[in-house]
């Protein structure tokens, strides 16, 4: 603002300067008409500032906005503002030779050092970053680092005590805080603070209470130290404006005042010094009353009003208060945590006032909803106190629903036809408690997903699933009576596929005649029923009534899973082959495609079981030759070399992985394979032993035995597959006793076959299946040296008795495996010496192949057409001879010009 000074005395020059229109005066000595300012102009105060607070200034502003590219890693605005920053400490070099090097400029270099050093170690990070931020980083980290050589000792001063943070910062933001509350109306209070309490807040340093009258002296000597800074109030500079002869003057601090303001914090330090080691000594004098708790009490946040003093509480109040409660869902900046708690609030709220329980199951409905909205990500899993709170708030509104059967629920119930008032007519309310609990069912699979399964918390949490099967039980007994049949098919399937997996204990001792049988959880309908009989209800149900061909699919292979695991093979045979379900699977979701894989390979086992080795190699052989059998069953991911996933499609993929308790154990599949092959493919091979166009029952039998040929030293087998391929050697050679003891042992034992339900019988079925077999291979690999064998050698031989032996010598007979007749009197098998030599087979390979290798070589001709000159097939002569060339049998050279 322009100012006219008189060339009087400087009194009255001094009192010019005040805010009221300045009168030049005129040459005659007498003052003219007052001149006329305009209102901006009037307003306008003018500030002299010192170059100090000039330059600080301009450091702070840059500093800051640093810190807000370190929050947002933009790594390449944090290098041009660092070189600004450079740039404007070396313009402020004067003021820093005076003043020394500014406590926060060195907090900034350390803090910028620590940050680049972080990103620069996490690989992870570096990787995602884009080129320019990259790029940015590595240059950032060279300049900081050598630009810090020159502030070493100041730096690691500070990085001593760091505790003492600037007070120009801590007084700024006390400053603010207490700026920060203005008082307003009651009505606009409530509104302010449910809004404000629903709003995220940068979490402050926890600042904790010491105690009473200390705290208040703190806070006092702060406010006096604060007031007798440099700066100061528009009435002290009016009030000492007199006591300045120039207003340079007046804004230069005195010598005595600097040392004034440092006697006075050096005292300040000293006091609270004092105090601290008083109350030490206090707490040791103390008769241990009191116990010492480190880091003090925190500062409890208080809770904001629901509704103003004197509000009448009413239905279209509290609604009100709830909708504007969920208007603030799923905005970025809402606390989902506050929206809960004041959800609770209002439950008890309406409770209080008896609003009735048809508003109390309202706001439970939103109550679940929010605490499922609390993880916006999908792939993320709900908190363990989360979870629990969940299944108690399910279990409260189902209590609720029970006790209260006129309630009306349904999600096509409109808000503006809901009844929650009126007790005359039924209540009415909006909301679908089954997709709550299939929410829960959901979330329940994550968390056992991403716990690790070897830990005693994924047994916690499997501890749970007791409360989840309750609450699908409780739910299906509610929509039994109010519910549409699509409801009723889609919680019966809940219940199915929490029953499917889980062998019968208590059914099986029933059939072994214990009365004390093992009885889980559940209505008293289900504890006499045994869960073969829950699932043929469930399903039968659900195959009846169910309209989406999903829920009948999963339905079915659930009942052919749950057959096999309790070895009913031929139903769940008979079950697969009605279904039909192999010819359009692969137009099924990956989940049922993964549930489908599962039914397979556990019809495989029970096969096994049952001792029909053929059918569960059939079951288990298209799992087991892709070589992705753990990809195939949701039990884990493959690395891919040649297909790379991108990030979307592996969380997608490991959102579909089965939990490890429902698992299928590998080792125990893999070797169930093996063998079933070993016991097909090793009487085959004997049989067909010169046959040139011998088939492969299993590529992967025969892989593990040309992995087991190619190793340059034997020694004893180790592994599983070792054992098998020990096995299958000396099957071969008919020694079914050293197959038997490489097949079945303690470390077998434990791998393998004592993880059947009934191990001794599987045991028992497997050194059967390997003596007859072994016979079998003994007989096609020997016949050519016996002229005739006796029954009873071979049933000695083999520990058999008479009449299998006779059974599957009559069976290589009648099915032409075996040239041989039985002679019955004298129970000897007469071989007929019909079988070729060694030499004979040979002959007969080389010409078999030779017959291959020219029909390969008619059919190129054929395909040619005679299109360069040479011999081509003539349907009447046979061969004719084409444009210069000749056809000569035992070679097919074709001559033409002297190329061949």
């Amino acid at each position: 603002m322009s100012r006219f000074f008189t060339t009087g005395s400087d009194s009255e020059s001094e009192s010019s300067v005040s805010g009221d229109e300045l009168v030049p005066k005129a040459p005659g000595g007498n003052y003219g008409k007052p001149l006329l300012l305009s209102e901006d102009e009037e307003d306008t105060k003018r500030v002299v500032r010192s170059a100090k607070d000039k330059r600080f200034e301009e450091l702070t502003n840059l500093i800051k906005t640093i810190r807000n590219a370190m929050k947002i890693r933009d790594v390449t605005r944090c290098l041009e503002e660092f070189e600004l920053l450079g740039r404007a400490f070396g313009k402020a070099k004067s003021v820093v030779d005076k003043e020394g090097v500014p406590r926060f400029y060195l907090r900034i270099l350390a803090d910028l050092e620590d940050y680049l050093n972080e990103l620069w170690e996490d690989k992870e990070g570096k990787k995602k970053m884009n080129k320019n931020n990259a790029k940015a980083l590595s240059t950032l980290r060279q300049k900081i680092r050598k630009y810090n050589r020159d502030f070493e000792t100041h730096i690691a001063a500070y990085r001593q005590n760091p505790e003492q943070s600037d007070e120009d910062e801590e007084k700024k933001s006390r400053d603010s805080e207490a700026s920060g509350s203005s008082s307003s109306g009651e009505d606009e209070e409530d509104d302010d603070g449910v809004a404000s309490f629903l709003k995220k807040k940068e979490e402050p340093r926890s600042r904790f209470l010491k105690g009473g009258e200390e705290e208040e002296e703190e806070e006092s000597e702060e406010e006096e130290d604060w007031g007798s800074s440099g700066s100061g109030t528009d009435s002290e500079s009016d009030e000492e404006e007199g006591k300045f002869t120039s207003l340079a003057s007046k804004f230069l601090k005195k010598d005595e005042e600097k040392k004034g303001g440092e006697r006075k914090r050096e005292e300040k330090a000293k006091k609270k010094h004092d105090r601290k080691s008083r109350r030490l000594e206090e707490e040791e004098e103390d008769d241990g009353e009191w116990e010492k708790v480190k880091g003090g009490v925190p500062l409890v946040k208080e809770k904001p009003k629901m509704f103003a003093k004197g509000t009448e509480i009413t239905h279209g109040v509290v609604v009100k208060k709830l909708n504007e409660i969920l208007q603030a869902r799923g905005k970025k900046g809402t606390d989902r945590a506050a929206q809960i708690e004041l959800l609770q609030l209002l439950v008890a709220i309406a409770n209080e006032n008896g609003l009735g329980v048809a508003l109390e199951v309202k706001i439970k409905f939103n109550i679940i909803a929010s605490l499922y909205d609390y993880n916006p990500n999908l792939a993320t899993y709900m908190k363990p106190e989360m979870w629990q709170k969940c299944l108690g708030c399910i279990e409260e509104l189902l209590d609720v629903l029970f006790a209260h059967p006129e309630i009306f629920i349904g999600e096509n119930i409109l808000e503006e036809s809901e009844n929650l008032s009126n007790p005359e007519q039924p209540y009415r309310v909006r909301g679908c408690i089954l997709t709550l609990v299939e929410r829960m069912d959901e979330e329940f699979t994550k968390i056992m997903q991403n716990t690790d399964p070897h830990s005693q918390e994924y047994v916690e949490h499997l501890k749970d699933e007791g409360r989840v099967c309750s609450i699908i039980g409780r739910l299906q007994k509610y929509l039994q009576e109010k519910g549409t049949t699509e409801e009723l098919c889609r919680v019966f399937l809940r219940r199915v596929l929490h029953t499917y997996y889980k062998f019968d204990y208590g059914a099986r001792r029933r059939g072994a005649g214990d009365p004390q049988v093992w009885g889980g959880e559940g209505d008293d309908e289900d504890e006499e029923e045994d869960s073969a009989a829950l699932m043929e209800r469930l399903c039968k149900f659900i195959y009846a009534k169910d309209r989406t061909d999903r829920i009948r699919t999963c339905a079915i292979l659930c009942h052919i899973y749950h057959h096999a695991l309790h070895s009913r093979w031929y139903a769940a045979r008979d079950l697969m082959l009605m279904s039909h379900l192999q010819d359009n699977i692969q137009h099924a979701d990956p989940p049922v495609q993964i549930l489908y894989n599962r039914t397979m390979v556990q019809l495989g086992i029970c096969a096994f079981r049952e001792g029909l080795i053929k059918d569960a190699h059939n079951a288990l052989l298209d799992i087991q030759s892709s070589g992705r059998a753990k990809e195939l069953l949701g039990q884990g991911l493959l690395l891919r070399s040649l297909q790379e996933r991108n990030p979307e499609q592996e969380k997608v993929e490991k959102r579909r992985q089965v939990p490890f308790h429902m698992h299928v154990n590998l080792e125990l599949l893999e070797c169930v394979y093996l063998v079933a092959a070993m016991l097909l493919e090793i009487p085959y091979m004997a049989a067909h032993e010169f046959d040139a166009r011998r088939r492969m029952i299993s590529k992967q039998f025969h892989h593990q035995l040309r992995v087991g040929e190619r190793q340059p030293l034997l020694g004893p087998p180790e592994s599983m597959r070792e054992h098998v391929v020990a096995a299958s050697k000396a099957m071969k050679m008919g020694d079914w006793r050293s197959c038997h003891r490489f097949v079945v042992n303690e470390k077998m034992n434990g791998k393998v076959w004592d993880l059947f339900p009934e191990a001794d019988k599987v045991r028992a079925m497997l050194v059967r299946k390997i003596q007859e077999e072994s016979l079998r291979t003994y007989l096609f690999t020997y016949s050519s040296v016996y002229d005739s064998i006796s029954m009873e050698i071979l049933a000695a031989m083999f520990e058999l008795d008479l009449p299998t032996v006779h059974s599957i010598i009559s069976k290589m007979i009648i099915n032409e495996e075996l040239m041989a007749s039985l002679d019955q009197p004298t129970a000897t098998v007469m071989m007929h010496r019909t079988e070729p030599t060694a030499q004979q087979n040979l002959a007969l390979q080389l010409a078999e192949k030779l017959g291959t290798l020219m029909e390969n070589n008619e059919r190129v001709l054929d395909h040619k057409q005679g299109s360069f000159g040479g011999y081509f097939r003539d349907q009447k002569d046979g061969y004719r001879k084409g444009d210069g060339g000749y056809l000569r049998r035992g070679g097919y050279r074709q001559e033409r010009g002297g190329n061949y």
